[in-house]
């Protein structure tokens, strides 16, 4: 069986996840009680495999009855229940956004500013995402990319327990780190061909920067140890029954030694038999600004 419990941040996308649940065949709740989860779980489990993927949806409107939610879920680990749970993520600025076009208030901020329910979530939240097996950001996500995300997680093809779906996303640290990376690697000690004028323009896709990145005997040495240590993770997040890993891997603006390394790691955990994706969230950007090639 597998029981995935939806939780995250109001506007982060709960509602499209459990959407997207629902039409992946899971008996879908939403807005259950944490009190009631427990019982439910038991009902659930007592069906002898005809519900066999269930998933609940469970944040802050519950009001008072959310604090009911870590005793729940202790209940769950005593009886051997297993559980996931699935945080949705996205930036105040996007959340804001998304309130102002909506036109809705925040829950935990009916009559004063959206920014201060947010904050305020967040802080209760804190416990709930280090507990998630899966963070999602969806600060940059359309639907359908949200959807196709989930269905890559909890889909068919993810039924295999053993499964890991492994992404090696590339960043620039001027633009954030990821929220939803599970690891973070600064490569910012790497050479920059930023300030060499007849590389500047390209980015880690084009040869002369993988050359370049690459040519260097500190930037072997990194790659091999990063796949000793990622070699070394991946089954022991396997066993721990984690289902997505997020490696994140930053340069200055994301566009020169992060997408290099980047791509390298992709091919090398590839080749290895993992399930692996890749990619390079702030690529584009120093583009838009200075007008680079693509």
């Amino acid at each position: 069986m597998r029981f995935v419990i939806v939780t995250g941040l109001s506007g982060a996308g709960k509602s499209q996840a459990i959407r997207s649940l629902e039409d992946l065949g899971y008996f879908c709740v939403d807005n259950l009680p944490p009190t009631l989860m427990a019982k439910f779980a038991e009902a659930c489990y007592q069906t002898d495999g005809k519900i066999d993927r269930i998933a609940l949806v469970i944040d802050i409107r519950g009001g008072e009855f959310f604090d009911a939610l870590f005793e729940s879920l202790k209940y769950l680990t005593e009886q051997n229940y297993k559980y996931e749970i699935l945080f949705l993520d996205a930036s105040d600025k996007v959340l804001v956004k998304r309130y102002k076009e909506s036109r809705r208030k925040h829950p935990l901020a009916p009559e004063g500013r959206i920014l201060q329910g947010i904050e305020l979530e967040r802080n209760i939240l804190n416990e709930v995402k280090y507990r998630a097996n899966n963070i999602i950001d969806t600060s940059d996500m359309k639907p359908m990319q949200l959807r196709e995300k989930i269905g890559r997680i909890y889909g068919d093809d993810a039924q295999n327990e053993n499964s890991l779906i492994i992404n090696v996303l590339s960043f620039g640290f001027k633009y954030g780190i990821p929220v939803d990376a599970d690891l973070v690697f600064d490569v910012r000690f790497l050479p920059n061909p930023f300030y060499i004028p007849e590389l500047k323009e390209f980015s880690g896709n084009n040869k002369e920067i993988k050359d370049y990145v690459l040519g260097f005997k500190e930037t072997k040495e990194f790659i091999s140890k990063l796949e000793d240590m990622l070699e070394f993770l991946i089954p022991n997040y396997v066993k721990e029954g984690k289902r997505q890993l997020v490696v994140g891997i930053g340069c200055t603006g994301g566009r020169h030694r992060s997408v290099a390394i980047t791509n390298t790691i992709y091919e090398k955990l590839k080749s290895n038999g993992h399930k692996v994706s890749k990619e390079h969230r702030d690529i584009n950007e120093d583009v838009k600004k200075a007008g680079f090639k693509s």
